[in-house]
């Protein structure tokens, strides 16, 4: 079930994929770069994610999208590279009209890509917060010839087990991301990974990912960067993360007392997480682009104001114009004026730059 609000829009990458992405929360602005198998439609009700959701959208205006191959994103998509990952990432950003912002990232593949853009755009990332994240892929930091064999037989095991009726090999996987987390827990992995793509992408993108090593790239970060990692945790060794760490300058470095990948909600670490990245993160928008957001948004009329809290809220035009007794022509007049005012080209946009001034907070009546 879809969160009334969370907003989902799509834009489209320079190779012509369709990337689905989703808004909710107010106020300065995170994004989550894609974490892998997951669905942004189906997230909010899993056990295993609605926690993480729910804190990351406190006070804050949450970006988070599938990737390429997964989700609501495109799953034809023939390029799944990690660089073509990365390009996902910068399309969202891009189309929601987002100029700086701070950045996190969950698990190994997700973490390489906050990596890379953050090396890359260090004028569009303020802060970076990188947990369960490493500097290289699994087949690029294999030791000996027999780790790699090992990951080989995985990917192999991914292709063959993946998809519907074995769900045998999905619960294995359920149990590598939360070794102590509930039945339910695992079901509601399991779930998601069938939902979230196929056999064949889900082979692709970890062979992708497996060779990736963006140690380089992690030494150029400029931003304040927080890295944090379970301490137990099955598939990414604590001498990876702390490695991640050394090559990053100046990032801070925090142990997890846990052994899952995704922290449940009722153990310590979840609040240890949750406590840190709150202390770290910045709780305003910097003094320059407040005021100048502060500026557009005072030039709106107090209509303009009402037409603007429905779009944050996710009412289309027909919507708001039975709501505030307008006509639809009257309602498009609007929306085109506040567009001109807040300097958006899309109502995608205009909805994050509302959800940072603090509108869409469910303060509208709601439909009948």
């Amino acid at each position: 079930m879809i969160s009334a609000s969370q907003q989902i829009r799509f834009c489209t990458t320079s190779d012509g994929v369709r990337i689905a992405y989703a808004v909710t929360g107010t106020g300065p602005p995170l994004v989550r770069a894609a974490v892998r198998f997951t669905h942004i439609e189906f997230d909010q009700a899993s056990p295993v994610w609605r926690h993480w959701l729910a804190e990351l959208s406190r006070g804050r205006t949450l970006v988070r999208y599938d990737e390429r191959g997964c989700g609501l994103s495109d799953w034809n998509a023939k390029d799944l590279s990690f660089e073509a990952c990365v390009r996902d990432l910068e399309a969202v950003v891009d189309a929601a009209g987002l100029m700086r912002f701070a950045l996190i990232s969950i698990l190994r593949g997700g973490g390489m890509v906050a990596v890379a853009y953050a090396a890359r755009h260090p004028d569009r990332v303020s802060h970076l917060v990188l947990h369960g994240a490493c500097a290289r892929g699994r087949l690029a930091s294999a030791g000996t010839p027999k780790e790699r064999d090992e990951e080989e037989v995985i990917i192999k095991l991914i292709e063959l087990g993946w998809g519907e009726g074995n769900e045998a090999f999905r619960h294995l996987f359920a149990k590598q991301f939360v070794p102590d987390g509930t039945p339910e827990q695992h079901r509601s992995i399991e779930e998601l990974l069938r939902l979230s793509t196929s056999s064949a992408n889900a082979a692709r993108l970890s062979r992708e990912f497996g060779t990736v090593d963006v140690r380089e790239l992690a030494k150029k970060i400029r931003c304040p960067t927080l890295v944090m990692q379970a301490r137990e945790e099955l598939r990414t060794s604590l001498e990876e993360g702390r490695q991640l760490a050394a090559l990053i300058p100046d990032a801070r470095f925090i142990l997890l007392e846990s052994r899952n990948r995704l922290l449940t909600e009722d153990e310590p670490a979840w609040a240890r997480f949750a406590a840190e990245v709150r202390a770290f993160l910045p709780s305003t928008l910097p003094d320059r682009e407040a005021k100048t957001l502060q500026g557009k948004f005072a030039s709106l009329s107090a209509r303009e104001r009402d037409v603007l809290e429905f779009i944050a809220e996710g009412f289309d035009n027909n919507q708001i114009a039975e709501q505030l007794e307008l006509s639809e022509k009257t309602v498009r007049n609007h929306i085109n004026s506040i567009f001109a005012k807040l300097e958006v080209p899309t109502r995608a946009q205009a909805i994050v730059r509302a959800r940072q001034a603090g509108f869409g907070q469910g303060n509208t009546r709601t439909l009948d």
